[in-house]
């Protein structure tokens, strides 16, 4: 009975009244609730990562673009491996693995 009579005054304050209503508000019912805040926060983590992958991808390709315009076996390298051409007179012997045709089904 005596916290009670203690606590009463403080809750039923008018200003603790208002607070408590506002921070209800905010975390509830506004634009920018805490939830969204939350969701926003993990989209944004993802798209920072995305982000970190695409500059490491573009970093590697410029670096095999420098290879490629200043090294003329890796030309010849890149050409075979990814066009399949061959030279004149050579035979090209393409394996497939069966482990992953098997997948695939």
């Amino acid at each position: 009975m005596r916290f009670l009579k203690k606590i009463l005054p403080v809750i039923t304050n008018r200003y603790f009244i208002v607070a408590l209503v506002f921070g209800i508000w905010m975390l509830f019912f506004d634009q920018r609730d805490f939830f969204q805040q939350k969701e926003r926060g993990v989209e944004l983590n993802k798209l920072e990562s995305a982000k970190k992958y695409y500059q490491e991808e573009i970093s590697k390709t410029k670096k095999q673009l420098e290879n490629l315009q200043n090294n003329p076996a890796a030309i010849e390298k890149f050409a075979r491996e990814r066009y399949l051409l061959k030279r004149d007179g050579e035979e090209v012997y393409l394996f497939e693995d069966s482990n992953a045709s098997a997948e695939k089904k």
